[in-house]
């Protein structure tokens, strides 16, 4: 399948997923019976955590981790989170950071944007701001955050050195990510992967742990680190990754 019809595929699917929340026929993080049947996006967030945030929001969360506490986010910094979708992560990143930090969302879906806003709204968060683009071209300017983050997101596009590239020229040196993402056990061939589960349901597109970890050195990251967590499937699992951009020699 041609890389452009796999994006129109997944645009297409979570511009659905808005409007099934956006029409109240969304789930809550604290619905067990909705959210068992996806052991990839069940129980990730506390109910006490999203207390202060939309319903709506939550709903529409289809990640498989929660980059916000992994990221380990500072009162002051600013955050950018890469397919943003309804902007759960945005908003409790926005509470992490605080008043003087400031929280970023890039999606590709007109659908997840008009949500992520009006939930920003509901939310009454002043410190945010969705911006329509993709992960493969932030349209933020070099060294513009402090920290990346991505909640299951990155296993979906199609050309992921241009994702880990972009990660790196957005961040501040310094800079940090932490992202929550489905990983490949180093043994599964691609084809394995895909036997395993679709692209759009954040499989068949995953990369390995090896491939990630040499796709961060690739784009210029130090310290990278690949920490399995939930088994998704066989040899599949949610998984923390984190890296750094270093302080000199960051130029690309």
């Amino acid at each position: 399948m041609a890389n452009e019809e796999l994006k129109a595929i997944v645009k297409d699917k979570y511009g659905k997923a808005a409007l099934k929340v956006t029409s109240g026929d969304g789930a809550s993080c604290c619905d067990a019976t909705a959210r068992a049947a996806d052991p990839i996006t069940s129980n990730i967030y506390g109910c006490g955590e999203t207390a202060d945030v939309p319903a709506e929001a939550v709903a529409a969360s289809l990640g498989c981790g929660n980059p916000t506490a992994l990221a380990e986010l500072k009162p002051g910094e600013t955050v950018l989170d890469l397919g943003s979708g309804g902007g759960i992560d945005v908003l409790l990143s926005a509470k992490r950071v605080g008043p003087t930090g400031f929280a970023y969302g890039v999606d590709m879906t007109d659908e997840m944007l008009t949500l992520a806003r009006a939930n920003a709204t509901k939310a009454g968060a002043t410190n945010v701001e969705f911006v329509k683009g993709t992960i493969e071209d932030v349209p933020l300017p070099d060294g513009a955050v402090d920290v990346v983050i991505s909640n299951c997101v990155i296993n979906l596009s199609t050309d992921k050195p241009a994702v880990l590239a972009e990660m790196f020229r957005v961040l501040a040196p310094g800079g940090r990510i932490g992202v929550s993402d489905v990983v490949a056990e180093d043994h599964l061939s691609s084809t394995e992967r895909a036997e395993r589960g679709s692209y759009v349901g954040c499989i068949a597109g995953a990369l390995s742990r090896q491939e990630y970890l040499d796709g961060l050195t690739a784009a210029g990251f130090v310290d990278a680190e690949v920490q399995f967590t939930l088994e998704a499937a066989p040899g599949m699992h949610s998984a923390i990754v984190r890296a750094v951009k270093p302080m000199t020699g960051v130029s690309r």
